[in-house]
């Protein structure tokens, strides 16, 4: 028999009216909503009284690192962003936990941007989803690149982050890195063989690696050009770590569909990423919750530079009309503080309800799907529940009361 739920509550936003409404009665039946506050609600339910809540369709993260970060040691010390020690049988272990902590925190959809370590070649970030769609684990949806593809000393290669020497950790094209067109399609072709659902590439230098300027180009025109060609015809969007304003303009030439930062993007640009329909994916909360106090005085400086410069130009897309998307880098900040990006977005110019809407209905549109992002019959089961109005302060979405993905409740405090 299938299942079926009458949630109650307070409160419900209408994103596609951007309206907080009252009350609300949410109807479900599997793993779909069926009515928004119908006249009769059918007795033969499941009732759920939520209370002095609102509801809210599931979030979602367009950029997260599920297989690194978090969760604390028995010593209650974070393991390590990077730890070269970990086999991929660990880290995935670890990321089951992370994927939980996501849920957790109300983001039932999340993009898993691209291992940054040596794994042999397997896309541990596949295998987690396909866990978590068996209902072996709990977690989000996860839609998967698994291997970043990278260039030589670029910023996502793994050794950069830690300045090993020569023949330390070799790596190969199964791993993502290459360099040319012949390799760079080679890596595409690899990643879509075993199971990614979009790529994503190093367009430029970072702020946390040891690898050239944070805004400097590190794949080619012809490369980038390759990249896109090979996923697109595969029918996959592709994603680019890029802070520097060439390698967003070159990205945006190429077909990219997705910026990932985008801290150094002038204001031509930006009129170019909104003309070509680019996404940004911003990642601003990491200026104020990222923690460099270990990390290298190169790359503190780095930080101290890019960060404030970044804070500014979001400001500027959201002002222009750029299309942005929620995405929080994490665990650059840990694992289940997902709903700061949303203050960041607030902070830099959006209002509560445009954040939201970053966070749901552009996330949707990023990722190509039309079945969640809302609250509307036929829609999928993705509902979570927060104190307060987020309409109003956005801070609430900090405070998750109830989960519920796939028609299934995973949270109800």
């Amino acid at each position: 028999m299938t299942d079926r739920y009458v949630l109650r509550a307070q409160r419900w936003v209408d994103v596609d009216a951007g309206e907080v409404r009252s009350p609300a009665v949410v109807v479900v039946e599997g793993n779909r909503i069926v009515a928004v506050d119908p006249e009769t609600p059918p007795t033969a339910a499941t009732e759920i009284d939520l209370g002095d809540v609102t509801l809210l369709p599931g979030l979602m993260d367009m950029e997260v690192n599920l297989l690194i970060g978090g969760p604390e040691t028995p010593t209650g010390l974070p393991t390590p962003m990077h730890g070269v020690q970990d086999d991929p049988v660990y880290r995935t272990l670890r990321g089951t936990l992370n994927a939980r902590t996501t849920l957790m925190a109300g983001f039932t959809t999340v993009r898993n941007l691209g291992l940054m370590v040596k794994t042999g070649g397997y896309l541990l970030d596949v295998a987690l989803g396909r866990a978590i769609d068996n209902g072996w684990v709990e977690g989000p949806r996860i839609v998967c690149a698994g291997h970043a593809i990278a260039p030589t000393g670029g910023h996502l290669e793994p050794t950069m982050f830690q300045k090993l020497a020569p023949q330390i950790m070799p790596l190969s094209v199964e791993e993502g890195i290459a360099n040319g067109v012949s390799e760079v399609r080679k890596a595409v072709r690899y990643q879509i063989k075993y199971g990614a659902g979009l790529i994503k590439i190093s367009a430029s230098g970072g702020i946390m690696s040891h690898s050239t300027a944070a805004g400097a180009q590190q794949y080619s025109d012809e490369e980038l050009a390759a990249i896109v060609d090979e996923a697109h015809r595969a029918g996959l969007r592709v994603a680019a770590h890029a802070h520097g304003d060439a390698a967003i303009r070159a990205c945006v030439r190429a077909g990219v569909d997705c910026i990932e930062h985008g801290s150094l993007a002038s204001d031509e640009t930006i009129q170019m990423m909104i003309d070509h329909g680019t996404f940004l994916v911003p990642t601003s909360y990491l200026s104020e919750g990222l923690d460099v106090s270990k990390a290298h005085p190169a790359l503190q400086a780095k930080a101290a530079e890019i960060f404030p410069i970044a804070r500014r130009t979001l400001s500027k897309a959201i002002a222009a009309g750029v299309k942005i998307a929620c995405g929080t880098d994490a665990p650059a900040i840990p694992h289940g503080a997902n709903h700061k990006e949303l203050w960041a977005l607030v902070d830099r110019g959006m209002t509560p309800m445009q954040a939201i809407r970053a966070a749901t209905v552009t996330s949707a549109e990023l990722i190509d799907v039309d079945d969640r992002g809302r609250l509307a019959p036929g829609l999928l089961a993705d509902i979570i529940a927060v104190s307060g109005n987020p309409a109003e302060d956005i801070s609430a979405l900090g405070d998750v009361r109830f989960v519920m993905k796939d028609g299934r409740v995973f949270r109800n405090d």
